[in-house]
Formats: structure tokens, C-alpha cells, sequence
């Protein structure tokens, strides 16, 4: 079972450290950062992670995986414009902190997870920490038909290419935000559904990103 560790004084304040520098670094999205600020990141971590889980960098989470680090988290929230009430289908949730800041900005968030170890330990954290976003044990690539339209897709792993399927399930008008890239590195891409079978795409920063993981075996 999952025991939560203290948010103390001392973790506000190395929070508040963190927020601050991603400002400097140029996040201006007030909402995404005020997000931020609630969550305690620390929490996501193993606890030997403790002292570093404010710092601007990735760690592994297990499963081969990582949590992204807080700029990139900060960067592809910012890149969906979201508004409250907005429905997210998120496309590998891991740790579940990007989940939360989803949350913590107002959207009803669908998320897909396709390791079932990190599946497991978010659907018991998450509600520990009074959130509550729908999980799925799935293929990304597939997305959620039955749930779909979505106001915004993000996917939070790099992905070889844009699969048609999110674009599918993204409203007229909706943001899908991706990292597209074979190899080491990934070019953030973002997406508007401009009609039902238009887009017009714009590729940004390049980042580092665990690969997109297709062909789910649910035997396992």
C-alpha cells in the first residue's frame, strides 16, 4: 500500500523555487504554474528522490519510464490553452503528475497508460491525493472512441509519427499536442483540427522523450 509523505514548509518552498525558475526560463502561463504549485511533486518519487523532486530535471519511475521534467510538464500544458470544464484525453499518464496538473487547470482528464505496473500505482495514488481522472490499461495509439470527442489531446511520449486516431478524436476547433521523432530526439508538434479532415500543424522546441509504446499485449 502507498503511504503519502508529509507536504511540509520545507516542500512549499522548494516548490516555490522551482515555479520560479521555470518562469525565468519563459513559462508565462500563470494557470499552468499556479497548477503546479499545489502539487506535490515529491509525492510522484521514490524517497531517496526526496531532496532532488524540485529540481528541474526527469527522474525514472520505474517500468522504464520517466516523470517528465517540470519545464517540459509546464511547456506542452501551456501549448493546450486549456479552459476549464475541457475534456483531455492524455496518452501515458505514468506517474500521474501531468495528469494532476491537468486536473489542478480545470479539464475533465481521460488518461491511457500502457505499463500496468505504473497503471496499478496511480489509480491507488491518485485518489489519495483527492484526484480523480479516469485510467485506462490501453494502447495510446488508439486512443478512447467511446469517449471521444476531445477538446484537447497530450501525449506525453515521443511518438514515431501522428497517429490518425487522436486526430480523429480531437472537436473542430481542438489542440492535440505530441512529440514526434524516431529517434532520441523529438519535435514538439502541435496540432489544430482546423475541420473534420484538416489540420494545420506547427512544430516547436525539441525535447527528449521515452518512446510511445504500440501494440498492446493484453495478455499481460
Amino acid at each position: 500500500m502507498i503511504r503519502l509523505p508529509e507536504d511540509n514548509f520545507k516542500h512549499q518552498g522548494m516548490r516555490k523555487k522551482l515555479i520560479d525558475q521555470l518562469r525565468e526560463k519563459g513559462i508565462k502561463n500563470e494557470g499552468v504554474l499556479n497548477a503546479m504549485m499545489k502539487i506535490p511533486r515529491h509525492f510522484f518519487l521514490d524517497l531517496a528522490f526526496l531532496n532532488q523532486a524540485y529540481s528541474d530535471q526527469a527522474f525514472q519511475i520505474g517500468a522504464g519510464q520517466t516523470i517528465s521534467q517540470p519545464f517540459t510538464v509546464a511547456y506542452q500544458t501551456s501549448l493546450l490553452e486549456l479552459k476549464k470544464g475541457e475534456k483531455v484525453l492524455e496518452i501515458g499518464t505514468g506517474s500521474g503528475y501531468q495528469t494532476c496538473v491537468l486536473l489542478e487547470c480545470g479539464a475533465k482528464v481521460f488518461s491511457i497508460e500502457r505499463q500496468k505496473e505504473l497503471y496499478d500505482r496511480t489509480k491507488e495514488l491518485l485518489p489519495m491525493m483527492n484526484y480523480a481522472p479516469k485510467l485506462f490499461y490501453g494502447d495510446g495509439y488508439k486512443g478512447l472512441a467511446t469517449y471521444a470527442p476531445f477538446d484537447k489531446v497530450l501525449v506525453t511520449c515521443g511518438a514515431p509519427f501522428i497517429p490518425e486516431e487522436l486526430i480523429k478524436q480531437l472537436k473542430v476547433g481542438g489542440i492535440l499536442v505530441i512529440p514526434v521523432g524516431s529517434g532520441g530526439v523529438q519535435v514538439m508538434t502541435r496540432i489544430v483540427k482546423t475541420g473534420d479532415d484538416s489540420y494545420e500543424k506547427e512544430e516547436l522546441s525539441n525535447f527528449r522523450f521515452v518512446p510511445m509504446l504500440e501494440n498492446k499485449d493484453w495478455g499481460k
